[in-house]
């Protein structure tokens, strides 16, 4: 089970840069891939607040949570911190439903077209991963 928390920490950085969706607004103008990464930039170009918020949930907190399991898997932190890893996962998990509620979304409208891309898969499994894992981890303490 470590060892899967372990490759998380290289997965989650791959997920973030990988294309979670392909969209365009008319399919004959071709597909743009958009990931976690170009995303955020957009954000930070037009809402400062909101993309603080977005890249803590989309970046920090499933990456803290995770780091935060492999130290009690190896024994450098206290299991007392479990309750505030599993409340990280919780907030990583709301990034995996905004973006399904996204594709909803863009798919309802017209002249849109959104295709999930490969990244949304990884990105979604390394999130349930590690809900997962810490929801074993609390069951075990």
């Amino acid at each position: 089970m470590k060892y899967l928390n372990l490759s998380l920490l290289i997965l989650f950085p791959v997920a973030w840069f990988a294309p979670l969706l392909r969209a365009a607004v008319l399919p004959i103008f071709g597909m743009r891939e958009i990931s976690v990464v170009t995303g955020l930039q957009s954000l930070w170009a037009s809402d400062a607040a909101l993309a603080l918020l977005v890249t803590t949930l989309a970046i920090f907190a499933p990456f803290a949570k995770t780091l935060g399991l492999a130290l009690i898997h190896f024994g450098y932190l206290s299991r007392r911190t479990l309750p505030l890893l599993a409340w990280l996962g919780k907030l990583a998990m709301a990034d995996v439903f905004l973006i399904a509620l996204y594709i909803v979304i863009a798919k309802g409208a017209g002249h849109v077209t959104v295709q999930p891309a490969w990244g949304l898969y990884l990105f979604t499994f390394c999130v349930l991963a590690g809900v997962l894992m810490s929801w074993s981890r609390a069951k075990k303490a």
